[in-house]
């Protein structure tokens, strides 16, 4: 997702998966054509202390990212003087693709069905956003 709250992309896994294990596929699977990274404007990814390690600070910088990976304290202390955290974004996202009603529950005997029905989800989202 962006600083919006647009997703950006999307992939289908089991429940029982770590966020961690579907990062690079995630990363690799951005429809949205990135600029070009330079010192004056790196690309930043900002990630919760789930990503945390050495692999996934591998896979964000192997794809150009400047990782951001803070544990819950420090982005509140970092916050506290200038505003608050910003965690909320990600969950108002997940809300509006539970408005959704045919996506809440997972129906879709295939992984293809269910993840057409989310890229349709995402693009009406995207639509409601212009």
């Amino acid at each position: 997702m962006d600083g919006a709250g647009v997703p950006l992309s999307l992939i289908v896994s089991g429940a029982n998966r770590h966020d961690v294990k579907l990062l690079a596929s995630t990363l690799d699977s951005i429809v949205v054509v990135r600029p070009k990274a330079s010192p004056h404007r790196p690309q930043n990814l900002c990630a919760d202390k789930g990503y945390a390690g050495r692999p996934a600070a591998q896979a964000m910088k192997e794809r150009g990212y400047t990782p951001h990976v803070r544990q819950r304290w420090e982005e509140t202390q970092a916050c506290r003087r200038v505003q608050r955290a910003r965690r909320w974004v990600v969950e108002r996202t997940h809300s509006w693709f539970n408005r959704f009603r045919k996506l809440l529950v997972r129906y879709e005997k295939t992984a293809a069905n269910y993840l057409a029905l989310l890229h349709c989800a995402a693009a009406l989202i995207c639509w409601r956003m212009c």
